[in-house]
């Protein structure tokens, strides 16, 4: 058996990340996993990028780190920009069995677009399900892990466990997922109830 965490669009807060890494050693994960977006909204970039560092986390690239690379292109090399070039696109191994893709938006490489399962009131919506189930028909993995929409989900597609951990600092969650199960829990982060879906433009309203 192997326990994974996952965390995803961390976005430059590394105090949510910190206490998903501390709930990780409490529940005994083997390995962790970022679905991408060190990068963005936050200032926090550099002590964010260390914890992840530190442990060992696998992470792939998303769009605010590719964002924040080509806002930096003619800056000197430094530690953040090196870490932020060497990011794959995607992960894909086999642990315990099962094959285990990882990537920030959607397969095979991309940061934008998304898998959004939920609507605005972070209901599940059975026509996106129906969706990705046609347009991930040849997808031929166990798992699939995402972010980039700020939903939180683990729902069978098909016979893909597609699993969206969701944003540690805006949906305030983190994931376990246990393998060859194929089972996920999530955990709250800072204090608050797991919001299962964030939008950046009502945020903004919500704060004026």
């Amino acid at each position: 058996m192997a326990l994974i965490g996952l965390i995803s669009d961390v976005h430059s807060s590394p105090e949510p990340v910190a206490e998903a890494l501390s709930i990780f050693v409490r529940e005994g994960v083997d390995q962790v996993f970022c679905a991408g977006d060190i990068a963005g909204y936050m200032d926090q970039l550099e002590p964010t990028i260390s914890l992840l560092g530190e442990n060992n986390c696998r992470v792939v690239r998303g769009n605010h780190d590719l964002m924040y690379l080509d806002k930096h292109k003619l800056d000197a090399d430094n530690e953040t920009l090196s870490y932020l070039k060497q990011l794959p696109a995607f992960i894909d191994v086999v642990i315990e069995g099962k094959k285990l893709y990882m990537v920030h938006a959607q397969p095979p490489d991309g940061c934008h677009g998304g898998i959004k399962l939920r609507d605005r009131e972070g209901i599940l919506q059975a026509e996106r399900i129906e969706l990705w189930k046609e347009l991930l028909a040849e997808f031929n993995y166990d798992v699939l892990v995402v972010g980039h929409t700020h939903q939180v989900y683990a729902e069978f597609i098909g016979n893909i466990l597609v699993v969206n951990p969701g944003s540690s600092v805006f949906n305030y969650s983190c994931a376990i997922l246990q393998l060859p199960e194929m089972t996920v829990q999530f955990f709250p982060l800072s204090g608050k109830s797991i919001k299962n879906t964030w939008n950046w433009a009502e945020y903004m309203l919500s704060v004026k």
